[in-house]
């Protein structure tokens, strides 16, 4: 029985404060878009849409966005950490040059324009 009640408060909060978050949300945004960008006015509903789909693009559903706190975490960063502290100071700059090859752009030379010359 008492289960049972725990289950019913935990849904209650979680409908009110999804409620609350949906407010506040709709509030801010009709507070604020209209006036600076000419944006639409939302709805309540859309406020909880405009939730999700940020939940969506911008959060994690698991492990609670650790990936984003901890860049190194999961088996490839550990990979590449033990490498790289594995690599003697001639190797790591051997790989270094390696990726900068590879992913950087080679500086180019700006012709100079002769001044003498002109367009007219």
């Amino acid at each position: 029985m008492r289960r049972g009640l725990w289950i019913v408060k935990f849904m209650v909060f979680g409908v009110l404060a999804l409620v609350l978050i949906g407010l506040v949300t709709q509030t801010l945004w009709n507070w604020l878009v209209p006036v600076l960008f000419t944006g639409p006015v939302i709805t309540f509903w859309q406020a909880l849409g405009l939730l999700l789909l940020s939940k969506i693009l911008f959060w994690s559903f698991g492990k609670g966005g650790a990936h984003w706190r901890n860049k190194r975490a999961g088996h490839w960063g550990y990979y590449w950490s033990e490498k790289w502290k594995n690599m003697t100071p001639e190797d790591r700059e051997k790989f270094k040059q390696k990726m900068k090859d590879k992913w950087c752009y080679p500086e180019q030379e700006v012709p100079k324009q002769n001044s003498d010359i002109s367009n007219g």
